[in-house]
């Protein structure tokens, strides 16, 4: 999760901001493009052995541009792989060439019409089976996790997180990160910092995840989930959408 600086007048953004359904179907529909951006990923084997991450990160900026004209990413791009997995966001590991028997993940935040997508997803080389386990376990606490949000009318980021870090001890995992997810909206949204602990999905949130922002729009959030075995020295990472 990147820190941006202030972000335009709040009457400003008020007066051209979208109604509450047009902002819902475009965030879901930014979320469509990157859906359909990871597939093409896929379709073309990009993440492959032999390839440096950053060399894979440049194709699949190129493959956004190509695809949908996108040029804009409002967060730096992630390519990780094997011990790199096991790093939040903040770090910055030297690249690092895939391996044949490696796991890797991609973290993209293109933009799409001035709505932001957030999107996540692990991929497996070779056929080690621990590894295809985490790959297969990160939809399933995902899917737990959004609907444990769901259930909860009043839930908070602290209620959710604890959540979500007993789904990922059930599975046999730790959590990767100090938080579980995040805000996502327009670009550039409100202000996300490290030290407002009300933009993430975090055990010192203990507000509602349902509420308004500043300009009294409904809050949308991602939800992130980082699994790791440190022992084994590897991990995995999937989000998107939680709220809609």
């Amino acid at each position: 999760m990147a820190t941006y600086g202030p972000m335009a007048d709040t009457a400003e953004m008020a007066e051209r901001a979208d109604d509450e359904g047009t902002r819902a179907a475009r965030l879901v529909d930014a979320q469509a493009k990157a859906a359909r951006l990871f597939a093409e990923i896929e379709e073309r084997g990009l993440v492959a052995p032999g390839e440096g991450e950053r060399a894979v990160s440049d194709r699949i900026r190129d493959l956004a541009n190509e695809m949908f004209g996108t040029t804009r990413h409002w967060h730096k791009r992630i390519v990780r792989s094997g011990p790199n997995t096991l790093l939040p966001y903040r770090e910055n590991p030297p690249d690092r060439v895939i391996g044949t028997d490696d796991i890797a993940f991609a973290d993209f935040g293109p933009i799409f019409e001035e709505y932001e997508a957030d999107f996540g997803r692990t991929f497996v080389l070779g056929d080690d089976p621990v590894k295809r386990r985490l790959r297969d376990d990160l939809p399933r606490v995902f899917a737990a996790g959004k609907a444990f949000f769901e259930g909860d009318p009043e839930i908070t980021g602290e209620r959710l997180h604890a959540e979500v870090g007993r789904l990922a001890a059930e599975a046999g995992w730790e959590l990767g990160g100090w938080h579980a997810g995040h805000l996502v909206g327009e670009f550039p949204h409100e202000t996300i910092d490290g030290a407002d602990v009300e933009s993430y999905i975090t055990p010192a949130n203990g507000t509602p995840l349902r509420r308004t922002d500043k300009t009294g729009r409904h809050c949308h959030w991602i939800l992130e989930i980082h699994l790791i075995d440190r022992e084994r020295g590897f991990g995995g990472f999937h989000e998107e959408l939680l709220t809609l």
